[in-house]
């Protein structure tokens, strides 16, 4: 386990296959029906600490965990092996995945939902999204939020979570500024990866809370224009992402 808050340590240790668990939790399960990680999803815990979310998320009367959880200061606490089904996504969907647990890793920020995450948590990230995503062959594109994956139930990571430094980095996606009709915007939505059984308000707040949190209003063209640009360059089919 590297040392609290030494940026180096962290990095040897994140990008190599956690062989013992830091801080293991007894709510995993197997993934069922042969399933290996194909999608990465971003939460955050929205509590007072990253130790009173560690204790939440071992504690088996939760029924709630995540494989990774990190800390402000940049630790990388490791609760379930990446090859187990954490208990982190809840009822969702992404593409055609509707058990997301079995076919994901889930990752737990430590922060309250209004603050800015640290620099030292980001780079944490960074470096873990990495090793992970070179382990399991997960592109860019399959690294979502949870609001993504359950819009109207999840919010998490938030308006605050800087998805495009995670897209710099290469381990996100971020749309090309286009302009499209309006009326186009859920099809493209869907083609990228939204659910279709959501109301026109709930899909638009889950998009734009990851892609333009500061929009407000009725959908527009530029909103319609963001998701034909990653429904053209990432459409969710092409990636075969089946439950």
């Amino acid at each position: 386990m590297p040392a609290r808050g030494t940026p180096a340590n962290t990095a040897n240790w994140c990008a190599t296959r956690v062989a013992r668990l830091t801080h293991p939790s007894p709510n995993f399960g197997e993934r069922k029906a042969g399933a290996q990680p194909s999608i990465i999803v971003i939460h955050y815990t929205a509590m007072a600490s990253a130790e009173a979310a560690r204790r939440a998320l071992s504690n088996p009367e939760t029924e709630v965990s995540a494989h990774y959880l990190i800390a402000p200061d940049g630790e990388v606490m490791s609760l379930v092996a990446e090859e187990n089904r954490a208990w982190h996504a809840g009822a969702g969907q992404w593409g055609g995945v509707t058990d997301v647990n079995s076919h994901s890793i889930g990752i737990e920020l430590s922060n309250d939902g209004f603050s800015p995450f640290s620099n030292r948590l980001m780079d944490a990230l960074e470096v873990l999204l990495g090793g992970m995503r070179d382990r399991w062959a997960i592109p860019a594109q399959r690294v979502i939020a949870h609001s993504d994956l359950a819009p109207g139930r999840k919010i998490d990571p938030g308006a605050r979570f800087d998805w495009q430094r995670l897209a710099r980095g290469g381990h996100a996606v971020w749309p090309k500024a286009l302009e499209a009709a309006p009326e186009t915007f859920r099809a493209h939505a869907q083609a990228f990866g939204y659910r279709a059984e959501v109301e026109d308000d709930t899909l638009l707040h889950a998009f734009r809370l990851r892609f333009r949190p500061w929009a407000q209003g009725p959908v527009d063209g530029t909103d319609a224009g963001l998701a034909a640009d990653l429904a053209a360059r990432f459409p969710v089919d092409r990636e075969g992402l089946t439950s």
